[in-house]
C-alpha cells in the first residue's frame, strides 16, 4: 500500500496515548503539546505516504519513531487504510501495545 490517498484510522486506545502525551507536554511548557501533535502528524503523513519504509517489529505491525520526541507509532497496512494502534512513549514496556488488535 503505497497510494496517498490512503487514509489513516486512529484507533480509540492510540487517540488516548496521543491526547495523554499532548497534555504531558503541554503541562510541561506552553505550545510544547502542540509541538508534539504537529510530529505526530508530521510523522502519519510519512506513514502514509510509504509505510514499507519502517521497520516491522512483530508480525505486520510496523513501528515510525517522533521526530523530537521519544515516541514510537506502531501500526499495520489494512486495505486502504493504514491502523495505529498506539502512540507510545520508548521507554514503555513494548509489549503493552501487543495488547491491543
Amino acid at each position: 500500500m503505497s497510494d496517498p490517498a490512503a487514509r489513516i484510522d486512529l484507533r480509540p486506545a492510540a487517540r488516548a496515548d496521543l491526547q495523554d502525551a499532548q497534555k504531558w507536554y503541554e503541562r510541561q511548557r506552553r505550545g510544547l503539546g502542540r509541538q508534539f501533535v504537529n510530529a505526530v502528524n508530521e510523522t502519519l503523513q510519512h506513514i502514509k505516504n510509504n509505510p514499507e519504509a519502517f521497520a516491522a517489529v512483530r508480525g505486520q505491525v510496523r513501528r515510525a519513531l517522533v521526530h523530537r520526541f521519544p515516541y514510537g507509532i506502531y501500526f499495520f497496512a489494512e486495505g486502504d487504510s493504514v491502523v495505529v494502534i498506539a502512540v507510545m512513549h520508548a521507554s514503555r514496556n513494548p509489549r503493552c501495545w501487543q495488547q491491543r488488535d
